[in-house]
């Protein structure tokens, strides 16, 4: 589809040029992590691709290191006891995603689609099967991230990533970029500790960074 070899070529040309140009901003953000906690700089977390193939997205680390790992965040009793003090700026500001540049330049992602589920979010997989939403290329914002983010039930954030498999094109997804600064801004939709509701979860879960 020439649409989606487009898009592709976009993401390579526009991930190249952020890992060089906001190479200061990546230098800045490490050293500002490894000061404020001790741990490695950057998170992984098993994610949902494209046909629902699997990878590991990348995040500057948020959280301490002795945060129970058998659990998303937002089951946590109380989140914000383990997240850093870094880690908070880093999350309002939503500068804890820049590393997932690397998956957007690597083919994992693209700058534009659905926000990649956990593995293990059943219901949201499930439900965004009845949109087509997992044969499209994931993204690092999207049409269901300037419209609610984690706020959003399941079924409303699936249903709005479903309207984007319907309206793709580059037209839309400058619209989706263009609307992702300012709720990036406002802090649109952000809930410590949240990703919308995560049930059916098995033992073996894993924290949302």
């Amino acid at each position: 589809m020439v649409y989606l070899k487009i898009k592709r070529l976009i993401d390579i040309i526009l991930s190249g040029l952020g890992l060089i140009i906001l190479a200061p901003v990546f230098l800045l953000l490490i050293l500002a992590i490894k000061v404020d906690s001790k741990g490695p700089v950057l998170f992984k977390q098993k994610r949902v691709g494209i046909h629902k193939s699997h990878f590991h997205i990348l995040k500057f680390r948020t959280m301490r290191i002795d945060t129970p790992s058998d659990m998303p965040t937002h089951l946590l009793e109380n989140p914000d006891q383990w997240i850093t003090k870094v880690g908070k700026f880093l999350r309002k500001t939503s500068l804890d995603e820049l590393p997932q540049i690397i998956n957007i330049f690597k083919g994992e992602m693209s700058i534009i689609g659905p926000r990649p589920a956990l593995w293990n979010q059943y219901d949201l997989i499930e439900e965004r099967d009845k949109y087509g939403a997992n044969d499209v290329p994931v993204g690092l914002t999207g049409w269901a991230q300037i419209n609610g983010r984690d706020e959003l039930p399941i079924e409303v954030k699936a249903k709005l990533d479903g309207e984007y498999v319907k309206k793709k094109s580059l037209w839309f997804d400058l619209i989706c970029f263009i609307g992702t600064f300012t709720a990036v801004l406002k802090s649109k939709g952000v809930i410590e500790g949240g990703t919308g509701v995560i049930t059916k979860m098995t033992k073996d879960k894993e924290e949302s960074r």
